[in-house]
């Protein structure tokens, strides 16, 4: 073998070389791309921006309904016949109406997240019997869950769910929330010792309850002023009222909701669509 045939091996020799590594360092920078791409759209996902408060005020309204007695026999408006109930959840899920909880209003308010169609709420307030016996069946047939808000002083009582039951509907997949030990309106918690008697001490038992953590409220008689509000943000992240007027600085603490009286479940459309029409 002559110098000229050495010379043009050693020197193909030496090109492929410096192509394999160019190739490599191409597949490298390449993957490292992908990697950086992945993570970047990871830290995006887990870091939503959150709504300004004047976001959040703004937003289009939920529909929130609000039962208390479901019961034969009883009169008054807050009291519905166990077949006006039924009537009333039928015509919602024949309408295309769909129950989300207050989980979804929280991430639809603060995150922008996306709702169903016709998206509404179901709540409870007192911890009556009957919405574990009638209301819970009624809307887990229907493919619904709702908002049971417990006063915390009825466990076990007469006429009022047992424990057992409270925990069942969280098992169940509907929310339990806190509606106070016993009822009294939060604009008249005072001193520190009124919110530990009436939300702190409550809401931990009640937690002890369910398994689940205890984040939304209803205030008792649909009462409440700023300063409670304020107190309230420190412990919920929504609470219900029944107050046509919301605080425009603390929207996520006066979220509204309507009294559901006996009448039709035609009825009951044009109500929602009245009170909530913005």
């Amino acid at each position: 073998m002559n110098k000229n045939n050495i010379f043009v091996i050693v020197t193909a020799f030496i090109m492929l070389v410096v192509m394999s590594c160019k190739q490599a360092t191409h597949t490298n920078e390449k993957t490292n791309n992908v990697s950086d791409s992945i993570s970047e759209n990871a830290s995006q996902s887990t870091n939503l921006k959150a709504n300004s408060v004047a976001q959040i005020y703004a937003k289009h309204q939920i529909p929130v309904l609000c039962y208390h007695r479901i019961s034969d026999g009883n009169k008054g408006d807050y009291t519905v016949s166990p077949a006006t109930f039924s009537a009333h959840m039928k015509i919602l899920a024949d309408s295309g109406y769909h129950s989300i909880s207050p989980d979804q209003l929280y991430g639809y308010l603060v995150y922008n997240k996306t709702l169903p169609a016709k998206p509404f709420i179901v709540s409870f307030d007192d911890s009556r019997v009957e919405h574990a016996e009638i209301a819970a069946p009624v809307l887990e047939k229907l493919g619904f869950r709702g908002a049971f808000f417990i006063m915390t002083i009825t466990y076990n009582k007469k006429n009022y769910m047992t424990k057992d039951q409270i925990a069942g509907l969280a098992k169940a997949g509907h929310t339990v929330g806190l509606h106070s030990w016993d009822h009294t309106m939060v604009i008249k918690y005072k001193e520190a010792a009124d919110w530990q008697k009436q939300v702190v001490e409550p809401k931990k038992k009640l937690e002890g309850i369910t398994g689940k953590p205890v984040e939304y409220w209803a205030d008792p008689n649909g009462v409440y002023d700023h300063k409670s509000v304020v107190e309230l943000s420190k412990y919920f992240k929504l609470s219900f009222s029944l107050a046509t007027k919301r605080d425009s600085l603390q929207p996520l603490q006066c979220i509204r909701r309507i009294i559901v009286p006996e009448c039709s479940p035609e009825g009951l459309l044009k109500s929602m669509r009245r009170s909530f029409s913005r």
